[in-house]
């Protein structure tokens, strides 16, 4: 066996793989950030509640939050499921663009200096990852079929 062989079969492993694995990894992410969120163990809370704080006072933050958990914990659970694409993938921008807010809103808290992030900025910062591991679960979708 070559190095051009081994090399085919490996980028075939890698192209198997890789849906299925950013699926799982989007699932460990967003239910076990949200399941810590349910039980009000989350060290991001008090991030959570201030930018909480900033935008929407007039709710109540413990059910805020407990909702906010199972909100993650479901976009999770439906990376894992087939067929769900459609509806996984707005839910979870929708999710990504209510965190980067504190970005802008509590820079204080994410930002040291100019384009110096905080480890709760750099935490936020890391979600560009993981809008592109859902764009790569999104290009697997096939079209929807034309209607005859």
């Amino acid at each position: 066996m070559n190095i051009r062989t081994i090399d085919i079969h490996i980028i075939h492993f890698f192209r198997q793989a890789s849906v299925p694995l950013a699926r799982l990894g989007l699932f460990i992410v967003f239910f076990w950030f949200g399941i810590l969120k349910v039980f009000d163990v989350s060290p991001a809370s008090p991030l959570v509640q201030a930018l909480f704080e900033e935008t929407i006072p007039f709710l109540d933050f413990a059910t805020f939050l407990f909702y906010f958990g199972i909100f993650e914990c479901l976009i999770g659970i439906m990376f894992l499921l087939p067929k769900v694409e459609r509806i996984v993938i707005p839910l979870l921008f929708i999710h990504l663009i209510m965190t980067t807010g504190p970005l802008v809103m509590l820079p204080e808290s994410t930002w040291t200096g100019f384009m110096i992030p905080t480890l709760e900025g750099q935490y936020i910062i890391k979600n560009v990852l993981i809008a592109a591991a859902a764009i790569l679960v999104a290009a697997q979708v096939h079209p929807f079929s034309r209607k005859k």
